[in-house]
């Protein structure tokens, strides 16, 4: 592939792949019914496997075509825009083509879509923002991320949330910690999932004291759900202790 490839050309190429009963199943799976977080959300029915081999052939697809396919209606579309941006930052990155410029721009471009509503399922969210925002602000000062956990948009705090994905496979739960408090309180099914998803990683990579002193502060003030993820790993008597408060 060259840089002639344009956004027509991966949609094209998912096309020929989608299967309408495939698609009926997304679209109950991502609860695009009325008042559901994916209301309205088209799917293709394109399983991830598949848009992933279309994205790997699509490699050189230039940003600005990027760009163009995460304005796209259909869902298959904007998922391998993002894989494809994955591992466009990723290259950027290495040491032997490391190239900070392109990274920023990647990073606006990203950050540009998450504002416009483009990065607007949890699937969406989960395969990119650990891998482009998380890496970039590893260095940097984190402000960024306690804007977009303070939003009214779920996705925006969604993207917090599991951008510190990256920090906690570095070794650093500080932001996990200092963002799961910001958001103790908020009730969403997707937050309060991602939030116990990032507590449980901290005590399987980082360090299970770092994990069970937050418990000990906070597990009283916990939504269920987000305690049940946070626990999942610890022993069965102390899931207990922690879930009766």
């Amino acid at each position: 592939m060259t840089d002639s490839v344009t956004a027509a050309d991966v949609r094209a190429a998912l096309r020929e792949l989608a299967d309408p009963a495939d698609a009926a199943n997304l679209r109950r799976f991502f609860k695009t019914g009325p008042g559901e977080y994916g209301e309205g959300e088209v799917f293709l029915g394109v399983r991830v496997p598949a848009s992933r081999r279309v994205a790997k052939r699509f490699a050189a697809l230039p940003l600005e075509e990027i760009d163009r396919l995460l304005d796209s209606d259909v869902h298959e579309d904007r998922f391998a825009a993002l894989v494809i941006l994955n591992a466009r930052f990723a290259a950027a990155s290495r040491p032997r083509s490391f190239d900070d410029a392109a990274r920023a721009a990647m990073v606006r471009l990203y950050l540009a879509a998450v504002r416009r509503g483009r990065v607007n399922n949890w699937d969406l969210v989960d395969v990119s923002a650990e891998h482009i925002v998380g890496p970039w602000l590893l260095d940097k000062p984190r402000d960024l991320l306690f804007e977009l956990a303070e939003s009214q948009s779920l996705w925006e705090r969604r993207v917090a949330l599991l951008s510190t994905f990256a920090f906690i496979k570095a070794g650093d739960a500080s932001t996990t910690f200092a963002l799961g408090e910001l958001l103790l309180g908020d009730r969403h099914d997707l937050i309060q999932k991602a939030l116990g998803w990032m507590l449980r990683e901290v005590g399987k990579r980082v360090d299970r004291d770092l994990l069970t002193g937050f418990l000990d502060r906070h597990a009283a003030a916990m939504g269920r759900t987000a305690l049940s993820y946070a626990t999942e790993h610890l022993p069965q008597e102390l899931r207990a202790e922690y879930r009766a408060r």
